[in-house]
């Protein structure tokens, strides 16, 4: 093994882990079927991190000392590639490692549901990946950028901080750019992707102003949009989106995302009571219906449009989470703790006879 962090990384991965968590003041930590698991190892103090994590982020130390923390990636070879953030906290340094498989997973090989499919075949506007931390969006979005490379002959630009899945050229010419290394900035990399003739933009993180406008104005001018924001459903996407501008610019933003927004998939990810995790989507696909209620700010029917376009293949979190409880695949307490209405689902739980806090 070449550096002292390699041989936490091979045990992460021979275990199974999805994680691994260094923090001052504490031993590390695995993250396994979303638990926190303590590995048998003294508590870190800031000559361990320094020993482990300063032979590996090379340049990116320098920034991190400046500015506090650092997003970069990271490979052992014959293990695997990691997305690596280093921060500050309370007792000093911290890091997380968040193992990225290297093979590319299918639809199939996922569990996602069929409709997902239908959003490879959307061309011209803004399709959504949405969820918390550690959801699942980027494995999703990798799904959908193979199954077009391997059918479609397209050209895909992807726009990521750090790269984490990389595709091979098959039928589609694929381009992937990460931020530091080929770009200074998200909304930088999409305006210049924009002059690069894409069937296919990805946006690895719609985290600011900028990057948000310059993904609308991409979607508006013909191009296939897709991005990642951190909301759990539909709605808040949308609302997320239209907040973050300017009270001035609202009413102007809305009437871009009515008609430029094709659909969002929101995703959460829940322990299965087997072990490992599972997730409950939300799929979302536009109609005049939507495109009405984006354009009058009437976001808090959407949920309800969505339970009415069942038949295009649409679905509601809360719907998606009782199909995985009544399957006996998750907990009625993981249902409830995911659910976006809360009192509706605490009622329907009640009906079965099923009691929860809360």
């Amino acid at each position: 093994m070449g550096n002292k962090i390699d041989r936490f990384l091979k045990l992460m991965n021979d275990r199974g882990a999805s994680d691994l968590h260094l923090s001052v003041g504490r031993p590390p930590m695995f993250r396994d079927s979303g638990q926190m698991d303590p590995i048998r190892y003294r508590v870190l103090d800031n000559r361990d991190f320094v020993e482990l994590m300063k032979p590996i982020a090379r340049k990116e130390w320098t920034k991190y000392k400046s500015r506090g923390d650092v997003d970069f990636s990271y490979e052992v070879p014959g293990v695997a590639r990691f997305r690596v953030n280093m921060f500050m906290q309370e007792r000093g340094y911290g890091a997380v490692f968040r193992i990225i498989p290297t093979k590319l997973m299918t639809f199939e090989q996922l569990g996602l549901p069929k409709p997902v499919q239908k959003f490879c075949n959307i061309r011209k506007g803004l399709i959504l990946v949405t969820g918390p931390t550690g959801s699942g969006k980027s494995t999703t979005l990798s799904s959908i950028i193979n199954k077009m490379n391997t059918e479609q002959a397209l050209h895909i630009i992807t726009i990521e901080d750090p790269i984490e899945f990389v595709h091979p050229n098959k039928k589609s010419v694929i381009s992937q750019r990460e931020i530091g290394a080929h770009a200074i900035s998200f909304a930088k990399a999409v305006q210049a992707a924009v002059r690069e003739d894409p069937d296919i933009i990805l946006i690895g993180e719609m985290r600011d102003l900028e990057t948000i406008r310059t993904a609308l104005s991409a979607a508006e001018s013909g191009f296939t949009v897709f991005g990642t924001l951190h909301t759990n459903n539909a709605a808040k996407a949308v609302d997320r989106i239209i907040n973050v501008f300017p009270q001035e610019e609202q009413e102007a933003v809305r009437g871009g995302l009515a008609e430029s927004l094709r659909g969002v998939v929101a995703q959460q990810l829940l322990r299965r009571k087997a072990g490992g995790r599972v997730a409950a989507l939300e799929i979302l696909f536009s109609t005049s219906g939507l495109s009405s209620m984006i354009r009058d700010g009437k976001t808090s029917q959407i949920t309800s449009s969505i339970q009415m376009g069942k038949k295009m293949g649409m679905r509601a979190m809360d719907d998606s989470l009782w199909e995985l409880l009544t399957e006996d695949i998750v907990t009625a307490d993981a249902a409830y703790e995911k659910a976006v209405d809360k009192a509706g689902f605490r009622d329907k739980l009640a009906g079965i006879g099923i009691e929860v806090e809360g």
